[in-house]
């Protein structure tokens, strides 16, 4: 059984402030509050503004053959107060040039054929856009509020191998980042230049896309978006199962290993052209095969308007896994929209394609085959926790990669208490998200708020693990209902739009109405780590006890009292972060335990404690 306290008195040794405690801020940051683009209640500010565009692309693909070719109209608006002498392109693919030992492969990356601004001819220099940004200088200033159209032909050639993009096999390609792009342009950074290596992830504005992928007859093109002519790429039989799919709890199998075999599934015309339209979406991806199966369902995923979700996944019909991938899909999508975080899943669809990256984008996955069905089920289950985190809110993954990951670990921890029962999350947990990190070297640990580009040591630490136990530390501290209200209103805040960690903090601050600046300093700003010791518990009375409990690592953890009985009973006494407030470094406990004590444990559950050694106190 749990128990609350009997009493707590926080002492004054070692004290010190915590509400002293500042979040500071860069001073580009800092400029944006100032500029009133954030404001500090959590909300964009009454000056907040932020560019879009609207991309019309078509590409051509044919299997074996890896070139892919393309054109594509971007409608670029400057929604900001700057003038733009200049556009900052995305070229992502050209990661690729250079190969895992160096070697160059200029094939690898894009090759822009003509470019045209406004309708007439303009200059692109490939020998220049090499990495994977390219400041394209233009011949007029686009001006605040107006927007300038760019008409661009490329082509480039897909690269092999276990990669977030690329070809699976010789007939299954899986097209992400594949279209020169406008990089984002903000209120806090200006044009986003970042270069992308290989390791950190993306940041993009939201976008209009319509996107037009022809491939030869008899292979199937699945994307982000709706696919708008089910009826002139597929036969009959097939459009018709795909429509009954959308209003369907049942898996129905749109297409089948028997059906592959027959080669006659889509329309047979030397090439088809598939149609996929999504709006107000931060990316779209697209994969084709001509030997994948398809299922396809649908879930409500909000009951008040009662709105259905399709969701579909591709792959090898001799993939166990990926044979239950629709039903865990439609678990997941279902769960996240009711429980946590409880926000109706925003997109029409949710694909899930056989690959080998184990990666989210919007409206699609590309994750690997799993012989374990539980741990296919958590993989999937976090890339679709990732429709919140980044994609619900444009989170710079890039240079804030806490902001989604973290998140995307925690969903996994909480839908897995649901699919497998605490004990197991908990482990799974523990082994696979904490272990990694709580006993290093903590000395060389960076600050959560560090920059992903700056993190020098434990940078999957920073990104995924100590995150995660934030927010479900702060979950603890708030309590279930005051701390999902606090999270839809940040959500609520940043839907559409583009976050950074003091948007949270504020966000969180202003729902629940607390004063969390010394939590977040202490999980966000500090080197800190998990370390309790039981130091020393003195006995005031027969049936009260005082505990002296020093926190050697810092964090602000929730954490249980265990006090063992004579006779083998266990009474729990449970402590939420907030006893740390006034003092971080140590507390006292004073806890009506009863009599005849035989030992005192401190057990900090999935937040594993670096040294157990001293967490136990036993009765003489």
């Amino acid at each position: 059984m749990t128990k609350s306290l009997y009493f707590i008195l926080f002492p004054l040794v070692f004290g010190f402030s915590a509400r002293a405690q500042k979040l500071t801020r860069p001073s580009n940051i800092q400029n944006a509050f100032s500029k009133q683009t954030r404001s500090e209640n959590g909300k964009p500010g009454k000056n907040y503004w932020q560019n879009r565009g609207r991309y019309n692309i078509s590409i051509n693909v044919t299997p074996p053959n890896k070139t892919v070719t393309g054109e594509e109209e971007i409608t670029y608006f400057n929604n900001s107060p700057d003038k733009l002498d200049s556009l900052n392109m995305k070229l992502i693919v050209n990661v690729h040039r250079n190969g895992r030992n160096g070697v160059s492969n200029p094939d690898l990356g894009i090759t822009v054929d003509q470019i045209k601004v406004n309708g007439k001819n303009a200059s692109w220099n490939n020998e220049m856009a090499t990495t994977t940004n390219y400041m394209f200088p233009l011949t007029k200033t686009l001006m605040p509020h107006d927007s300038v159209k760019l008409s661009i032909d490329w082509h480039y050639q897909l690269s092999s191998g276990k990669g977030r993009d690329g070809a699976i096999d010789s007939t299954t390609f899986f097209l992400a980042y594949f279209y020169p792009r406008v990089s984002v342009y903000d209120d806090y950074k200006g044009w986003d230049k970042q270069p992308h290596l290989g390791s950190l992830e993306f940041y993009n504005d939201f976008n209009d896309y319509t996107l037009n992928v022809t491939v030869p007859k008899n292979f199937i093109v699945w994307a982000t978006g709706d696919l708008k002519n089910p009826s002139d790429v597929l036969e009959t039989e097939f459009a018709n199962k795909i429509e009954t799919s959308l209003n369907s709890d049942s898996i129905i199998n749109i297409i089948t290993q028997k059906d592959l075999d027959t080669k006659t599934i889509t329309n047979q015309k030397n090439t088809n052209t598939w149609v996929f339209k999504a709006n107000n979406i931060s990316d779209v991806t697209t994969a084709i095969s001509n030997h994948y199966v398809w299922d396809a369902s649908s879930v409500i995923v909000d009951e008040v308007k009662n709105r259905r979700a399709s969701v579909q996944a591709a792959f090898p019909d001799s993939s166990a896994d990926f044979h239950l991938s629709v039903r865990n899909s439609r678990y997941a999508l279902g769960w996240y929209s009711k429980n946590w975080p409880g926000v109706a899943y925003p997109f029409s669809k949710s694909t899930a394609v056989q690959g080998f990256a184990n990666m989210e984008y919007p409206m699609m996955v590309n994750d690997s085959h799993e012989k374990d069905l539980t741990f296919a089920q958590l993989v999937q289950d976090h890339e679709q926790a990732h429709t919140y985190f980044p994609f619900y809110m444009g989170i710079n993954e890039s240079y804030y990669a806490f902001m989604d990951e973290g998140w995307a670990t925690t969903l996994e921890y909480l839908i897995g208490i649901s699919e497998n029962g605490k004990k197991a999350a908990d482990e799974f947990y523990k082994n696979f998200r904490v272990k990694r990190w709580i006993n290093g070297p903590h000395t060389n640990e960076n600050p959560i708020i560090t920059p992903s580009p700056e993190v020098k040591f434990g940078t999957g630490n920073n990104s995924y693990g100590k995150p995660s136990l934030s927010y479900l530390a702060l979950k603890d501290l708030l309590g279930d209902d005051l701390f999902k209200k606090a999270l839809h209103i940040y959500m609520n805040n940043w839907n559409g739009k583009h976050p950074i960690p003091w948007d949270y903090f504020n966000s969180m601050k202003s729902g629940s109405g607390k004063n969390l600046d010394w939590f977040f300093y202490n999980w966000f700003y500090t080197k800190n780590y998990i370390d309790l010791d039981l130091n020393k518990v003195v006995q005031k009375t027969n049936d009260i006890q005082q505990l002296y409990i020093n926190n050697i690592g810092g964090f602000a953890v929730p954490f249980d009292i265990l006090v063992t009985h004579n006779d083998g009973s266990v009474n729990t006494y449970h402590q939420t972060p907030a006893v740390w407030e006034k003092n971080q470094k140590q507390i006292i406990l004073t806890i009506k335990t009863g009599t005849e004590i035989k030992s005192i444990t401190i057990d900090g559950g999935i937040f594993m404690d670096a040294d157990l050694k001293n967490n136990s106190w036993i009765a003489n």
